[in-house]
Parts: structure tokens; sequence; C-alpha cells
């Protein structure tokens, strides 16, 4: 069983499958907390929460790397539908990854920032619930074309098409 695992943690679309709820679901959890402290006006269960918005929006880099360095093999085994639909989901990752890195520095900022001007506290956690917000929606977004990849069962419309197949 050990061999096994050991053997699994080696390969790049396993590592990638393993963590990439972090982006979406740990941040979303996060930002949950963040609403609550918001209105309970509570700078250290912002900094709490804050902290957590970081650590999901941060975990979007390894699941993007992870993702890269594992798409020759999923490709390999994905059907005509399904590699259309990796190709959608590498499309999107790659559009929205730079949101992740803008909402992690955004909420290292709302904890570090008003150690040194406490009147920006509430504006950049404000900020950041929002930016928070769109980026849980983008992972969503992308994820969705990524559930299509090997799960027919999720595939309720036709696979997206490459530019180049339009028109």
């Amino acid at each position: 069983m050990i061999e096994t695992l050991l053997r699994d943690l080696r390969q790049p679309e396993y590592i990638h499958v393993l963590i990439n709820p972090l982006p979406t679901y740990g941040l979303a959890m996060g930002w949950v907390g963040l609403v609550i402290a918001f209105f309970l006006k509570s700078r250290r269960a912002q900094i709490a929460t804050l902290a957590l918005v970081l650590i999901g929006a941060v975990s979007a880099w390894p699941v993007y790397e992870f993702g890269q360095q594992s798409y020759d093999r999923v490709l390999s085994m994905a059907d005509t539908d399904g590699q259309a639909w990796l190709d959608e989901h590498q499309d999107r990752a790659q559009d929205l990854i730079y949101f992740f890195y803008a909402l992690a520095l955004l909420s290292a900022a709302a904890i570090v920032v008003p150690m040194k001007w406490s009147k920006s506290s509430m504006p950049l956690t404000l900020a950041a619930i929002v930016l928070g917000a769109v980026v849980i929606g983008m992972g969503a977004y992308i994820a969705q074309a990524g559930g299509k990849i090997r799960h027919r069962e999720f595939r309720n419309e036709p696979p997206p098409k490459k530019p180049e197949q339009q028109g």
C-alpha cells in the first residue's frame, strides 16, 4: 500500500487531482470566514481568514504547475471529447491563474499594510472579499471544464471547438 502511494505521488496528474480542490474549496472556506470577520469587525479574525484566503490563492500555483506537467499523459488517456475539454481546461487555467496571484498579493497586503496604516484595514479587507468572490467563480469555471475530461457523465454540452475549427 505504501509503495502504491509513493508511486502515485511521483505522478504529476495524481498530485494535480489530489490538490486541485484547494484553490476553489479552500479559498471558498477562507472567504466565508473573511466575510464573517469583516462584519464582526474583528481584526484578529480578519488576519486569520486572510491567511486562509492567501493559502487558498497561492495553492493555485502548484495545481497549475502539476496540471501543466501532466498534460501529455492525460491527453493520451482521454477520448476525443475529453481532449477538447482538456485543452479548454488548460486555456482557462492559463488565462485566469494571474487573478489567483493578484488575490494572494492583495490578501498579504491586507494583513501587512494595516500594521503601519490602520485605516487601510477595512478597504483592503473589502477588496479581498470582492476579488475573492470573483476568483472563486473563476476557479469553478476552470474546474467545470476539468471535470469533463475523464467524466463523460458531466458532459452535458458539446465539447468546445478550437478557434481553427469554428466558422
